[in-house]
């Protein structure tokens, strides 16, 4: 009877010798207490390449659970280095998150995606039909004027399931999510879909890191922490975030210009996008991207010539652009407030650091269409995967599992998150004006800020 060789025993690595492998070209991690390598994956992996490098020698387990489908696990044994985590434990918070987790698979909260999606597009397509038709039949500029605004919504609508699409299939196949991200993202609203993705998984990874979290990294305009007036360098851009002079005199009256700089934000997101699909970093699609962006930079404009004048179609614009600023305002009043730390994400406490460094805003069921499922920011960063339409039941659940582990649950109305960013701008604005702590000199700042 032919013998069985016997399978080699399992070597095992101790945390430190694993956290040794966190850098490109040689990046490790742990998931389940199994090692991976991923080095070479890093330049495939369709989150792109950032969350790996950003967690590499770390175990990865809440954040790959929170991100991947289950079938995602069948991929892992490409990986496999036969290495296994030596001290592998798991805490309180991360076992009750994975069992929470495991219930809201079981329920089937994750493949629920309700019908809102064919409902938003079929709103967009009558608010796009409805603003045609009121620029190029309609003499009166009231009614232009309200057809920019209607505009503005339209690119609100349309950034909600650019956001959906980005964090899980909505539609039936992976062909047809891909359609209508760039329809919604790059050819309604100008934004590169492949740009947004690059930014958001960072964002989520790591979520309200001042150096790491690109969504907090806004300097001359604002700042959310005066930990940015030692002038920190941005991991996501690679780049020096210069606290100088000029920077000073803007961040000194963040908190009286922001709604003005928000109603313009989106000025930014179009050259973001340009930036990223014109540079010489791998971007997905990069033909297909241009192609929308082609298309919305061909179709707005035209529409906007169509008005009978520079003053009405500087209006349509500013309408359009303020309106969509709602959305932007959106973005912030879920983080600028919340809790802050400087460095790289850290997984152990990956539960931790998304409840502390997001904000829920509280409305009734009615009003969900407005915020997105941004009014749910908590559930959402714990649960990317869940569509927008489950979050509202989960909600209950997230929040006893905080109050459970003495975490913070902070959900505000819509009015009191703004008085919290404001205030966390005011404070920064405050703190930038202390003249003891000299930067490089600026006339202006020296005009406005000089008395005597």
């Amino acid at each position: 009877m032919a013998q069985t060789e016997p399978l080699p025993k399992p070597t095992y690595i101790s945390l430190q010798q694993l956290q040794k492998h966190n850098k490109r070209g040689d990046a490790w991690i742990s998931i389940d207490g199994k090692i991976y390598d991923v080095s070479k994956w890093s330049n495939h992996h369709p989150g792109g390449e950032l969350p790996l490098l950003n967690l590499a020698g770390q175990d990865v387990t809440d954040a790959f659970l929170a991100f991947h489908p289950p079938t995602a696990y069948k991929h892992l044994d490409n990986f496999f280095t036969g290495h296994y985590l030596r001290d592998y434990a798991v805490s309180e918070v991360s076992r009750d998150y994975r069992s929470l987790f495991s219930e809201l698979t079981k329920m089937g909260l994750f493949e629920d995606k309700g019908h809102g999606v064919l409902f938003l597009l079929s709103l967009i397509s009558v608010m796009f039909c409805f603003s045609v038709y009121g620029v190029l039949f309609s003499d009166s500029k009231v009614v232009h004027v309200l057809c920019g605004g209607l505009m503005g919504f339209l690119w609100i609508q349309s950034g909600w399931i650019g956001h959906d699409s980005g964090h899980y299939t909505v539609m039936k196949d992976k062909k047809w999510n891909r359609f209508v991200q760039i329809l919604s993202g790059n050819v309604l609203a100008g934004i590169s879909i492949e740009w947004w993705k690059w930014n958001h998984n960072a964002h989520h990874i790591a979520c309200n890191s001042l150096d790491f979290d690109p969504d907090l990294q806004h300097l001359p305009f604002f700042v959310v922490s005066s930990k940015f007036f030692t002038s920190l360098t941005s991991c996501f851009y690679g780049r020096k975030m210069n606290f100088d002079s000029f920077a000073r005199f803007l961040v000194s009256y963040q908190h009286w210009s922001y709604y003005p700089v928000m109603c313009f934000a989106r000025l930014n997101l179009f050259a973001q996008s340009f930036f990223l699909l014109l540079s010489n970093r791998k971007v997905p699609n990069r033909k297909m991207e241009l192609l929308g962006l082609l298309l919305f930079w061909t179709w707005y404009p035209l529409l906007v010539s169509c008005l009978p004048n520079w003053g009405e179609r500087v209006l349509f614009v500013i309408a359009s652009f303020s309106v969509t600023g709602i959305q932007h305002v959106q973005f912030t009043l879920n983080h600028f407030s919340a809790s802050v730390y400087v460095g790289p994400p850290t997984a152990h406490d990956w539960f931790e650091k998304q409840a502390s460094g997001t904000l829920d805003v509280k409305c009734s069921s009615w009003m969900d269409w407005f915020h997105g499922g941004l009014q749910f920011q908590v559930e959402h960063h714990l649960f990317p995967r869940l569509p927008r339409c489950n979050l509202r039941k989960i909600s209950p659940l997230v929040k006893d599992l905080c109050k459970k582990h003495n975490l913070p649950y902070t959900c505000v109305s819509f009015w009191k998150a703004n008085v919290l960013t404001i205030q966390t701008l005011r404070n920064a604005a405050l703190q930038a004006r202390d003249l003891t702590k000299p930067v490089p000199r600026n006339l202006v700042w020296e005009a406005v800020n000089t008395h005597g």
